[in-house]
């Protein structure tokens, strides 16, 4: 435990350490005013007190910019330096490493979402005050945040512990992650398109996407399954991390 917490602060206090975070989170703030204000008619056309938009595009945030960034050096720039030999030489476990890694990669995520509250409390709270906030939604839509967070960092994870270089991994998961996304725009094209295979390929491209599952949350519903389904991927995309390094170690 001593150590994979050890290697989590150490790869947390690496982001800080380059201009990497600071861009990131700059960057990321920059992005998600500019849709949750002006992105088809933003917050104040729609004249209620909700921020349903902001969980809306802050998981495309995180998909097509943020997770993709900060987990493409995970394990591909250990491989390009010539320090994971070293590292999983080291007397720690493997599943350490990974944990630790990915521990350290979701650390910088979480500071993006939680500072997201600034949001809710700045314009519901204090300095503004726009009217009564239904606080069961907001809850619930930074509880699907933070377990999406999760699945999209591990996807990341599993992504650069294959990959040969940061660029591939960046791509690899900005690729992923977005069919994962749109996966509920395609299925929605096919059920309009009827027929059979097409059907029941729409339900299981909506089965498996992300933007389908986190929609109970931004409505204020905490369905299981969608829990169940998040933490489901995370644990199988950190398995299949730990695997590709324990095979690397013994190839």
């Amino acid at each position: 435990m001593s150590a994979m917490l050890t290697i989590a602060k150490r790869e947390f206090r690496s982001y800080f350490d380059s201009p990497l975070a600071y861009v990131v989170i700059c960057l990321s703030f920059f992005a998600l005013g500019l849709m949750y204000f002006m992105l088809n008619g933003g917050f104040w056309q729609a004249d209620r007190s909700s921020i349903e938009r902001l969980f809306e595009y802050a998981p495309m945030g995180l998909s097509f910019l943020v997770v993709p960034v900060v987990t493409m050096r995970l394990i591909a720039e250990e491989r390009r330096s010539g320090t994971l030999e070293m590292l999983i030489t080291l007397p720690v476990k493997d599943s350490d490493v990974v944990l630790g890694k990915y521990l350290g990669a979701l650390g910088l995520v979480m500071v993006l979402v939680v500072a997201t509250l600034v949001y809710p409390i700045g314009m519901f709270k204090v300095p503004w005050n726009l009217g009564p906030l239904d606080t069961g939604p907001v809850l619930s839509g930074y509880i699907g945040l933070i377990l999406f967070s999760a699945a999209a960092v591990s996807i990341g994870l599993l992504v650069s512990s294959f990959a040969e270089s940061q660029a591939v991994a960046f791509f690899i998961t900005f690729f992923v992650l977005a069919a994962l996304w749109f996966f509920d725009n395609a299925a929605q094209s096919l059920s309009a398109s009827g027929g059979g295979f097409a059907s029941f390929l729409a339900a299981v491209l909506q089965y498996v996407s992300f933007q389908t599952r986190l929609g109970g949350f931004w409505r204020g519903l905490i369905d299981s399954r969608d829990v169940i389904f998040f933490l489901s991927v995370t644990v199988l995309a950190l398995f299949v991390a730990f695997r590709a390094l324990e095979r690397r170690k013994w190839a």
